[in-house]
């Protein structure tokens, strides 16, 4: 479970998140959804321990975090325009990243590219924009991470690999993770969320 616990962050004596709280618990899907600048993406860089909070606490399990731990111990993450290495290949890029943890193997790295289906072995500067994200998708699961963060996963997205996108994220939910996504259209994830949550100004509204 994660938590945030009278969360306030503040950026140039202006207030981006006030006085949040909310528990996200494990085997759900959450979906935060908003306007442009309402707040998603920074919920989510600050439960990723990106973003250090002004006011409040972030607590993973019940650990405090950047007092008892410096980050989520098992996240896979989306946040905004990522990119990876363009110079290698999806099954490169993966490998590159499972050196840091060494918590998957190879059977990891290529399951994952099949569920979002990448058997392609071009190199990622030539991939079109759907394929990088879908990549993108790929590396946020292929270590079976406890929490899941994905913001504006749907984006570039065909409908193929938005029912790609779906069925995955349901087989983490049912392995335990807790998902938490973030869009500006709430049609995106009105299918598959357990929870939803308007963020409007830096505040959370309609918790449904």
């Amino acid at each position: 479970m994660i938590q945030l616990e009278n969360m306030t962050k503040v950026i140039k004596k202006q207030t981006v998140l006030d006085d949040i709280n909310i528990k996200f618990e494990n085997g759900k899907i959450y979906g935060l959804y908003g306007p442009n600048g309402s707040g998603k993406t920074m919920i989510l860089r600050t439960l990723a321990g990106l973003v250090i909070p002004t006011k409040g606490n972030v607590i993973v399990d019940g650990k405090v975090l950047h007092r008892e731990i410096s980050f989520p111990p098992s996240v896979g993450i989306i946040i905004e325009n990522m990119e990876l290495l363009p110079h290698l290949t999806a099954y490169e890029n993966l490998k590159e990243l499972a050196r840091i943890k060494q918590v998957s193997d190879e059977s990891d790295i290529v399951n994952s590219l099949q569920r979002v289906g990448l058997t392609s072995e071009k190199k990622v500067k030539n991939y079109s924009l759907g394929m990088k994200q879908r990549l993108n998708v790929a590396q946020a699961i292929f270590e079976k991470p406890e929490l899941i963060l994905l913001d504006e996963p749907m984006n570039a997205l065909d409908e193929e690999g938005i029912e790609r996108v779906y069925k995955i994220l349901k087989e983490e939910k049912k392995r335990g993770a807790c998902i938490i996504m973030a869009t500006h259209n709430k049609r995106d994830f009105d299918e598959i969320c357990d929870e939803t949550i308007k963020v409007n100004n830096g505040r959370l509204e309609d918790v449904k």
